[in-house]
């Protein structure tokens, strides 16, 4: 059985999904990973997310929490795994990137190198956001991509977290992209 919660954020409602045990995911409700990881569900009040909404009401206060909410995935691999376990290392308000991740997780499987895509793949597939903080992982040159819960949403949460925002930019492409979407979506909801 999957379970539900809503929680609302400065940045929007987030949805939380939990086996009755364990939280499963997190997702912007308006995050283009909603729908691939928030699943229908029996909405219920649940120790675990009595603990999720203390951690994100801390968080959202502008303060480290100094725990982790106790997650299970399903469908984690061994390479994912050791992706999320570099993404809990970074420490609040800090960013780190994708080939530093790359380097990490390669020299722990005692690899010469690793693909920084292959990285950017197993980052993106993250279902429990900000709690593992996918947000703070960056592309080399500066550029903020890659987030699921939008990109306006990324910016926002390095920002809270202290983040100088002058060292990274959001590129041209996904800048054009979204004005793209907006223009289609008013002409067609008009």
């Amino acid at each position: 059985m999957v379970y539900s919660k809503k929680y609302q954020s400065p940045l929007g409602e987030i949805i939380l999904n939990s086996d009755g045990e364990n939280l499963t995911a997190v997702c912007f409700k308006d995050g283009k990973d909603y729908g691939r990881y928030i699943t229908e569900s029996e909405e219920k009040n649940l120790p675990i997310f009595e603990e999720t909404i203390k951690w994100l009401d801390i968080y959202f206060q502008g303060k480290d929490p100094g725990f982790i909410p106790k997650y299970q995935r399903y469908d984690m691999t061994s390479f994912r795994q050791d992706i999320i376990d570099e993404m809990l290392k970074i420490p609040y308000g800090q960013v780190v990137t994708y080939n530093d991740i790359s380097k990490a997780v390669a020299k722990k499987r005692g690899l010469k190198r690793m693909s920084a895509q292959a990285v950017g793949g197993a980052v993106g597939w993250n279902p429990i956001c900000i709690i593992i903080p996918c947000h703070r992982v960056v592309g080399t040159n500066g550029s903020l991509t890659g987030y699921g819960g939008g990109i306006t949403n990324k910016v926002k949460l390095l920002e809270l977290e202290g983040v100088d925002m002058n060292k990274y930019y959001v590129p041209k492409r996904v800048i054009e992209l979204r004005r793209t979407l907006n223009h289609y979506f008013s002409e067609i909801c008009t």
